[in-house]
């Protein structure tokens, strides 16, 4: 094998259990660590490396490892924090794509700029967040999205996009889809995202947990630190730390239906907890899809769904990541089955 660069930190059959949130057993060939834009283009550089095949992982929050990968693994790390601009309608802070996301979160409240609060403690890496088009709360990232800067993983050079460009949808983006689809999976390299933080700030209070606060508290008009607190609470109270229990946050994305559709469940299962969107579709919770199946608290092995919430999948210690598939499937057919919706899983399968 050709030699390592000497500025670039590399580690050879590398397990991968302390990179995912699942814990999951992998090991890598080639985990290379990338903290700027330069060392992956040293990357690139390489004999070997530069043409094989790549996995860019951030904070593993979102990936379910099944088997070895055979890419090089790129681990993004690059850190940093700044206000880029502020006027009369918005702050433009731009962060590092390894710095953790509910650590950014933190730190713009700290600063003084609101606008993130209801997406509190969503494990991962803010360069992820744009790749998922992450959300909680009646709040997506794709709302508070500036622009991002990626590393091009042919020709390496540094592009901007911004947010028309990414492509964004419900738990999708550009960054998701692979070159069939006319998308950029594995082949670009996320280092740096800048978000937009409107002025005047607004609090988004639609969401149902978000009510039953105000109602609980009295408090109508909470500020961003209150709503901050309330979803951490909220949060904490229904989701494992990964810290502790191995997990990927919510595992299926919440289906998107019809307004017939709707309809139709809620004539059978009156109780169906549901959304209506702005376009007149409705939006169900799959949680509780998944709980009026009876599955809360079960395991297939060593995988189970979290006794708390129905819409998490754990790792009860030792899971592999085929134990964590084979249990999502028989959640599947199992939905299918009772509503004829077949749920999506949220993080990619590997």
């Amino acid at each position: 094998m050709s030699s390592v660069p000497s500025t670039l930190s590399v580690d050879q059959a590398a397990s991968l259990r302390d990179y995912n949130t699942f814990g999951l057993p992998a090991v890598a060939r080639t985990l290379v660590h990338i903290r700027s834009d330069a060392d992956v283009r040293r990357m690139l550089e390489h004999p070997e490396w530069g043409r094989a095949p790549k996995l860019v992982l951030g904070g593993g929050s979102n990936i379910v490892l099944t088997r070895d990968p055979q890419a090089v693994v790129l681990h993004v790390a690059v850190t940093g924090r700044r206000l880029v601009a502020e006027t009369d309608e918005a702050w433009i802070v731009e962060f590092g794509a390894g710095e953790r996301w509910h650590d950014a979160v933190a730190w713009t409240l700290d600063q003084g700029w609101p606008g993130l609060e209801n997406m509190a403690l969503i494990p991962g890496t803010v360069g992820a967040a744009p790749v998922q088009n992450i959300g909680a709360y009646g709040l997506e990232l794709a709302e508070r999205f500036h622009s991002l800067d990626a590393v091009d993983l042919i020709t390496g050079r540094t592009v901007t996009l911004d947010h028309a460009a990414c492509r964004f949808a419900y738990r999708d983006s550009l960054f998701k889809r692979d070159a069939a689809q006319g998308g950029l999976a594995g082949k670009s390299v996320i280092t740096r995202v800048r978000l937009r933080l409107p002025r005047p700030w607004q609090p988004v209070l639609g969401y149902l947990d978000l009510e039953r606060r105000m109602h609980e508290t009295g408090n109508h008009a909470p500020d961003a630190r209150t709503v901050f607190d309330w979803v951490c609470a909220i949060r904490r109270a229904k989701l494992p730390d990964p810290a502790l229990i191995g997990n990927a946050g919510s595992f299926f994305k919440n289906p998107v239906v019809s307004a017939e559709q709707c309809h139709d469940i809620i004539a059978r299962d009156p109780h169906v907890v549901h959304y209506v969107l702005p376009d007149g579709r409705f939006k169900l919770a799959a949680g509780w899809l998944i709980d009026a199946c009876g599955w809360k608290g079960k395991s297939i092995g060593r995988a189970g769904v979290y006794e708390r919430q129905a819409l998490v999948l754990v790792n009860r210690g030792g899971a592999t990541g085929a134990e964590v598939v084979t249990l999502a499937r028989a959640i599947q057919e199992s939905v299918y089955g009772r509503f004829g919706i077949r749920l999506e899983p949220e993080p990619v399968i590997l």
